[in-house]
């Protein structure tokens, strides 16, 4: 059974963490980190947002981390988190089964794994729903999970009433990739992301209890979606609990909209540091889109493995 390392595992967050990422403040220890990424970025014929929050929060550092991004599948992690909030009300439960009748399985052109291996439909509970919609960015389970605890406006306001202003989440998976235009409307912030992660992980304000708290970030850290992004370029076997997101390509203007990867990663000393890249507005190859990601999340966690606190 994997467990998250010792020295990570629930630990209380002091309150300089989130009092620091509230903004894009410099320090000199991440100047030379942030001037990296700069220049890298500067070779780029695309958009990019970056919010780093390591060293138990005292260090931040953000690149266009006040831009709203659409998030495409990263809202998933934030409906997941939502329904269980549900769960440690009372209102649902993991174990609680939901029938899915094959029509009401999402087409063939939408990403369901769930699907894909059930055609027929079936039950299933929403401890497995969760986990095809975070580890496999499952569309069928996600809508399920919305429709769960109301609508895509709900999960919006969850977050807001815990302290997320800069998010908007107003479709869900099939109304989204209705037109190109509605993914525009789910949108956050690098930094609203990495507040978002700090909070939900550190789980000061005991947001989560301890049992959904070890079930969500663990259901995080086997995501399979996106191993050429933040996991790309790390040393075999780090951690990292992490949702992706990805648009596609429009083929009228041959721009990628979206292209994201939030999550915590491990140090081997055992500390972390959080790390949101979203790209858009790029004109890069899939595969380049996915690199700018996996260099960023490297030259990040070579700066705080190889450095001293």
């Amino acid at each position: 059974m994997f467990k998250i390392p010792k020295l990570v595992q629930f630990i209380g967050v002091i309150s300089v963490l989130l009092a620091s990422c509230q903004a894009p403040v410099k320090t000199n220890r991440t100047d030379a980190l942030r001037e990296t990424i700069v220049e890298y970025l500067a070779e780029k014929n695309a958009l990019v947002g970056v919010s780093i929050i390591g060293n138990d929060g005292k260090d931040t550092l953000s690149i266009n981390g006040e831009r709203r991004f659409p998030m495409q599948s990263v809202f998933k992690f934030h409906i997941a988190l939502a329904v269980l909030s549900e769960v440690d009300k009372g209102n649902l439960s993991l174990d609680q089964e939901v029938l899915i009748k094959k029509e009401e399985l999402l087409n063939q052109d939408f990403w369901s794994p769930l699907r894909d291996e059930n055609p027929e439909g079936g039950s299933f509970t929403i401890k497995q729903l969760i986990q095809y919609t975070v580890s496999h960015s499952d569309n069928t389970a996600c809508d399920l999970l919305i429709g769960l605890i109301g609508t895509p406006k709900d999960v919006e306001t969850y977050f807001k009433k815990n302290g997320i202003q800069d998010i908007e989440i107003t479709f869900n998976e099939k109304e989204m990739q209705a037109n190109w235009d509605n993914m525009f409307k789910n949108w956050t912030t690098p930094i609203a992301a990495s507040e978002t992660l700090a909070l939900f992980y550190e789980n000061t304000d005991n947001l989560l209890s301890e049992s959904s708290h070890e079930f969500f970030w663990r259901t995080n850290v086997e995501t399979s979606t996106g191993e050429n992004r933040i996991k790309g370029k790390l040393p075999k076997g780090t951690i990292v609990a992490h949702k992706t997101g990805w648009s596609g390509t429009n083929e009228e203007t041959g721009i990628t909209a979206a292209v994201n990867n939030i999550g915590i990663v491990f140090l081997p000393n055992g500390e972390y540091f959080i790390i949101s890249v979203f790209v858009t507005e790029s004109k890069e190859s899939f595969e380049v889109n996915e690199m700018i990601i996996a260099d960023i999340a490297k030259v990040t966690y070579d700066f705080y493995a190889n450095s001293k606190n």
